[in-house]
């Protein structure tokens, strides 16, 4: 799935906008500007229903008569933007990888059959959109859009608008309603991204340099020949699926594109504070980055036990 903007149908409260933009008001006074994450609330144009929103896994894809479920697929959807994160079963072998030092050449390429991706969902009428701001593999040169079938308050179809696929999907958690998006830019490009749905989050670190069209990273691979150097930089994206709770440590990844970040805790949260207002997060160093935060359903008391170093308890 990947990005583009999105359309719905619903309708918000004038009340709620008005409080939203006096918060933001009052947040943005406080603080020099380059000190405060900026934070935009989505009209009720760019939002998704709400059936869509939560974390979703992948039971079965079909292609003609054959149906498979060997990746894993955890999908994490706010009521805008979205990340996913693909495992092929098989990888299981490279748990006790390091690094891209410990593995072996057919094993980098066993790497190279994951996939990631995570942008802005659109939706028009049944017809949705996954237009990707980071992916893992590299853009084939077609855009992810397939028709939505809801099968019940849980479930869905995905179809192929050509109807050579279907997948279905399962929703595991609505989140409770709580969702929060990080996004950091670096000269106009997007570098790293947090998706947090209810207890569950995706996190996206991007390569170095945006990888050329082509149909999928084997085919790059093979279409380049590539020295194993230029392969590790191709590889070098993490996707990382976790939980906030409930983990051997507190924000603890699951499951990554990159095998040995596994088990441990998702750095990336120190890099966030609580304003000692409670009001905002904000980053620890802005540096030459530009911080956002698109999406923020969370209250100021949730957001403190989830950014306050050592609260988020298992």
């Amino acid at each position: 799935m990947k990005t583009c903007r999105v359309v719905l149908h619903a309708i918000v409260s004038i009340s709620i906008g008005l409080l939203w933009s006096m918060r933001l008001a009052a947040a943005r006074e406080a603080l020099p500007t380059r000190d405060v994450i900026a934070a935009e609330s989505p009209g009720p144009e760019a939002q998704l229903p709400r059936w869509l929103w939560g974390e979703w896994t992948r039971d079965w894809i079909q292609r003609g008569k054959s149906r498979s479920s060997t990746v894993e697929v955890r999908y994490l959807q706010t009521p805008t933007y979205f990340a996913d994160l693909r495992i092929p079963k098989a990888r299981s072998m490279l748990a006790g990888a390091k690094s891209f030092a410990d593995l072996t050449d057919p094993q980098l390429r066993l790497l190279a059959s994951q996939n990631g991706l995570a942008g802005l969902t659109t939706l028009v009428g049944t017809v949705a959109t996954w237009s990707d701001e980071i992916a893992f593999q590299p853009f084939d040169g077609t855009p992810d859009t397939s028709r939505l079938e809801r099968r019940s308050p849980i479930a869905m179809h995905e179809v192929g608008l050509d109807g050579s696929f279907t997948e279905s999907w399962r929703r595991v958690s609505a989140g409770s309603g709580n969702f929060l998006v990080v996004r950091v830019e670096h000269s106009g490009r997007l570098t790293r991204y947090l998706v947090v749905v209810g207890n569950h989050f995706v996190y996206v670190r991007n390569r170095s340099r945006d990888l050329p069209t082509a149909s999928s990273l084997e085919a790059l691979i093979e279409g380049t020949k590539a020295t194993r150097e230029q392969i590790v930089e191709y590889l070098d994206c993490e996707f990382s699926v976790g939980r906030i709770r409930g983990g051997s440590v507190p924000w603890e990844i699951r499951q990554s594109t990159l095998p040995w970040r596994e088990g441990h805790r998702l750095e990336f949260v120190n890099l966030l504070s609580v304003r000692t207002d409670g009001v905002a997060l904000v980053p620890t160093s802005v540096g030459a980055d530009q911080w956002s935060i698109p999406v923020n359903t969370f209250a100021p008391s949730d957001i403190q036990a989830l950014f306050t170093p050592d609260a988020a308890e298992n």
